[in-house]
């Protein structure tokens, strides 16, 4: 009887987990024995959703629910706190696995080329977000002394950075924030919020849910300037194909009609002002010049040669993330993605890397919602099983299950499980019962394994 295909998948979050969900399910049929194991470099799973989304967000945060019916499943196996490479390589991988598929996501921010871009009070989303959202591999502090903030793009990161800046930490203690992120926030000064876009309320990357729910806040007053209402037969063109580019203006249009109210915090959406330099005095942030554009007839803009300076202390860089780059692997510098003709990695010579795949945004960068990484995961696993079915993947020297445990424990890898994730989060919602929250987050590495059993 013919062995069952065993696959790798590095990276436990959205896209990873979708990966393993539509292989056992394209393959049932002709392989019901098939398995798979997902490596994560965190102890606990979910990637994004734990690490990435707001914690005010826990619609999004319900996806949870359908991964956890996945890693449910006994054939799939999770192997957390595992770090890819240190702990094992890709050769490592190729002696226990027919294939693998890396689901490694991103993460770093994307370069912002501005002068004034290193000063102090200047700083990334990626950083921020993964601060109030209790990393475990960033500091426990944050500075929050700034009474007015910029914050640089018009994507669902920008509106989270800005909305958990106009918050109370009071309103934020419902959720899951842990009890560092919950001390920072209550000492931050923010009151004044202001959310920089070059381009106009067309182009605006925000969802329309997200965007609606900022004004949900009893505490934010978000503020829309008449004068930033404008279009082009380009933006007109977008409004007509793209019903949520249309929702998000319509939005847009009835908060700029609309008289500013008494709420505590300001928040103002800014467009067509393209940041050209953050100011800077005594090597900190003290500033921040834009240009003024105007629409160009294509939905595009161009500058006027008008400028102004924004009275800010802080600013923060909302504009894309970025993967790390894998080693073994081709990398396109440009895209910060791995080449790859539908999930099937191309080396630099050409030709496709055997038994070795991506999915997510590893494979087509960080752009679209984490549904549209179930789309990704399809067509990844079609190639793979393709490959298998025609003879194309490599045949790994030590296929049995128990030869990863014995390697990882024999490499002095402290793993967890995924029955270590279940106590793990038994443990963080006994935190929270008591102040009758859903959870409370533990932050630091050490509890987190010593939580999961590891």
């Amino acid at each position: 009887m013919p062995r069952s295909l065993r696959v790798a998948v590095v990276g436990a979050g959205p896209a990873g987990i979708y990966a393993a969900d539509a292989l056992l399910k394209s393959a049932a049929a002709a392989d019901p024995g098939v398995s798979v194991d997902l490596f994560e470099r965190m102890p606990a799973p979910f990637g994004l959703i734990r690490y990435g989304v707001a914690p005010d967000h826990p619609r999004i945060k319900g996806i949870v629910t359908a991964l956890h019916q996945v890693l449910d499943k006994p054939q799939v196996r999770l192997f957390g706190n595992v770090d890819y490479p240190t702990d094992i390589s890709l050769d490592d991988l190729r002696a226990f696995y027919d294939a693998v598929i890396f689901s490694t996501g991103a993460t770093a921010d994307r370069e912002l080329s501005l002068p004034g871009v290193d000063l102090d009070g200047s700083y990334g989303a990626a950083d921020f977000v993964s601060w109030y959202d209790g990393h475990p591999d960033v500091p426990r502090t944050w500075p929050l002394e700034a009474g007015k903030v910029a914050v640089l793009g018009v994507g669902n990161v920008a509106l989270d950075v800005a909305r958990i800046l106009a918050k109370t930490a009071r309103e934020l203690l419902p959720t899951e924030i842990p009890p560092n992120v919950q001390h920072g926030l209550e000492a931050n000064k923010a009151v004044e919020i202001h959310v920089f876009g070059r381009r106009g309320p067309a182009q605006a990357k925000f969802s329309p849910l997200e965007l609606r729910e900022l004004d949900h806040s009893p505490g934010i007053e978000v503020v829309v300037d008449p004068g930033d209402i404008d279009y082009d037969a380009g933006s007109v063109e977008t409004r007509r194909r793209d019903k949520q580019a249309d929702m998000v203006a319509r939005t847009l249009e009835r908060w700029a009609v609309r008289d500013v109210g008494e709420r505590p915090h300001k928040l103002f959406l800014h467009f067509f002002e393209a940041p050209v330099e953050i100011l800077g005095a005594d090597g900190r942030v003290a500033g921040l010049r834009t240009e003024r554009t105007v629409l160009d007839g294509t939905g595009d803009v161009r500058g006027t040669g008008v400028f102004r300076d924004w009275d800010v202390s802080a600013v923060y860089r909302a504009v894309g993330y970025l993967s790390d780059r894998l080693p073994k692997l081709p990398w396109d510098i440009e895209s910060g993605t791995v080449p790859n003709e539908g999930g099937r990695v191309v080396q630099d010579g050409g030709g496709h890397l055997t038994s070795t795949y991506v999915t997510g945004w590893i494979r087509r960068g960080p752009v679209g919602l984490i549904g549209h990484t179930k789309g990704d995961a399809n067509e990844t696993v079609a190639g793979l099983l393709d490959d298998h079915a025609n003879g194309r993947l490599q045949t790994p020297a030590a296929p049995a299950p128990e030869a990863v445990d014995a390697f990882l424990t024999g490499r002095g890898v402290r793993f967890t499980t995924w029955e270590g994730w279940h106590r793990l989060d038994a443990a963080e919602r006994a935190l929270g019962e008591p102040q009758g929250r859903e959870r409370v987050k533990l932050v630091e590495r050490e509890d987190m394994l010593r939580a999961s059993g590891a």
